[in-house]
């Protein structure tokens, strides 16, 4: 990824999330009280307008025709992501967020327990993140460690281990959003890095279905085809559901759960009583080391 493109795609998740804030808790998808800290001024201001239910729903409608369904996936991959961490928090030693972005998750979850986490991503990145959490916090928590990694390039291990990463731990991984933007080679490389990782660990990943990155259907989303697999293209990985089992397991790792657009419309959104859509462009896998 070129330092625009990656730091355009920082933002965007973010935005989602703070906006949601504004949601009645019962209608919310995610909580996350950071989210709109976390965001630059103009940003901050953008989410500010949408207390107002008129201009937030004009704001999600916006999102729909860039990407149907995207919204409510963007915001319920974070809800998983937080519940199944949650879940074995006290059965892991770490967390490694592989492209953290402007994510909060270790921040809210210092407030509760000194849990060692690891943030990696792009220098252009992790520059941004360690100036916005001094901005927000004050200074980085001691748990909190921001590894600049190139993902095309770099070794993890060897990046993460300069950081403090022992090779025992048992380590929950959060990959969301990013294996898109990888090479396959990329992908694979990542996945072989992490074969040395303790027995009980979990991963929790992303990723875009192949059949709309090769064009075969683009699920109604023709605008979003055309932003991400156009005459510069962001996008460039995908898998089929039915190829993740296989694809994990080739590096040591269990399928324990996957999620698609049903599992997401039955768990997260019909509770809340809105009319949002779900997207089979984006899915989300859960799985254990072996």
């Amino acid at each position: 990824m070129s330092r625009n493109s990656a730091a355009r795609t920082a933002f965007g998740p973010m935005v989602l999330t703070a906006v949601e804030q504004n949601e009645p808790a019962d209608r919310r998808l995610v909580d996350d009280d950071l989210a709109e800290l976390f965001l630059p001024i103009p940003m901050r201001l953008l989410v500010a307008t949408t207390r107002w239910p008129a201009v937030r729903r004009a704001l999600i409608r916006t999102s729909e025709r860039t990407g149907r369904g995207l919204w409510a996936n963007l915001a319920c991959r974070k809800r998983f992501i937080d519940e199944k961490l949650d879940e074995v928090r006290d059965q892991i030693d770490a967390v490694v967020v592989l492209g953290a972005g402007l994510d909060t998750r270790a921040y809210r979850l210092n407030r509760q327990t000194r849990k060692l986490f690891f943030e990696v991503d792009l220098p252009v990145n992790i520059a941004r993140k360690a100036k916005t959490v001094r901005r927000v916090l004050g200074e980085l928590p001691l748990s909190v460690r921001l590894v600049a990694l190139n993902f095309e390039r770099d070794d993890l291990l060897t990046a993460l281990a300069e950081h403090g990463y022992l090779p025992d731990y048992r380590v929950f991984f959060v990959w969301e959003g990013v294996t898109q933007y990888l090479t396959e080679d990329a992908v694979r490389t990542t996945l072989k890095g992490l074969r040395p990782t303790a027995p009980g660990s979990r991963l929790v990943f992303t990723y875009v279905r192949r059949d709309f990155i090769d064009g075969t259907d683009r699920y109604g989303t023709r605008t979003l085809y055309r932003s991400v697999r156009g005459r510069k293209p962001l996008w460039h990985f995908g898998l089929e559901p039915e190829e993740v089992a296989p694809f994990l397991a080739e590096y040591g790792w269990r399928l324990r759960e996957q999620l698609g657009p049903d599992e997401l419309m039955q768990r997260y959104v019909a509770p809340t009583g809105r009319k949002l859509n779900t997207s089979q462009v984006e899915w989300s896998a859960y799985a254990e080391k072996m």
